[in-house]
C-alpha cells in the first residue's frame, strides 16, 4: 500500500511539473501575467492617442479616473518592467515624470485598435463606445 500511494505521489508531481511547464510556454498565458490586467490596455491606448505619445502621470489619471492613483502607479511601473512603456524622470521641483510608449509597445497598438474595432462590431451595436 505505501509503494503504491508513493508511485501515485511521483506520477502526481510529474504531471504537476508537466502542467507547470505547459503554462510557462503558454502564449495567452504570458499575454495575461504581463499586460491582461484590468488597466494596462487602456493606459496604452490613452499614451497612442496622446497627441505626441507622451503623458505625464496626472494626465492619464485625469483619462481614467475610475482608476485609483495607486492602481495606475502600480500598472505604470509593469508596463515599465514589461518595457511597453518607457518612463522619464525629469530633475526639477516638482517633479516631472513622462511616460511613453516603447517601440514593443508601439507594436501593440495595431492589435488594440483591432480589438476596440472587434468589440464595437460584436458588443456594443447600440451603445456608446470610445
Amino acid at each position: 500500500m505505501c509503494n503504491f500511494a508513493a508511485q501515485n505521489i511521483n506520477k502526481n508531481d510529474m504531471e504537476t511539473t508537466k502542467i507547470r511547464e505547459e503554462y510557462a510556454t503558454c502564449p495567452i498565458r504570458n499575454i495575461i501575467s504581463k499586460f491582461g490586467d484590468k488597466w494596462s490596455l487602456l493606459v496604452l491606448y490613452h499614451l497612442h492617442k496622446s497627441g505626441n505619445g507622451v503623458l505625464r502621470f496626472s494626465e492619464i489619471h485625469h483619462q481614467m479616473a475610475d482608476c485609483s492613483q495607486k492602481m495606475l502607479s502600480q500598472t505604470l511601473k509593469n508596463l515599465e518592467k514589461t518595457q511597453l512603456i518607457s518612463r522619464k524622470v525629469y530633475p526639477v521641483v516638482p517633479p516631472k515624470v513622462e511616460y511613453a510608449l516603447t517601440e514593443k509597445g508601439c507594436s501593440l497598438v495595431p492589435i488594440i485598435d483591432n480589438l476596440i474595432a472587434w468589440a464595437k462590431d460584436n458588443f456594443f451595436q447600440n451603445s456608446v463606445v470610445f
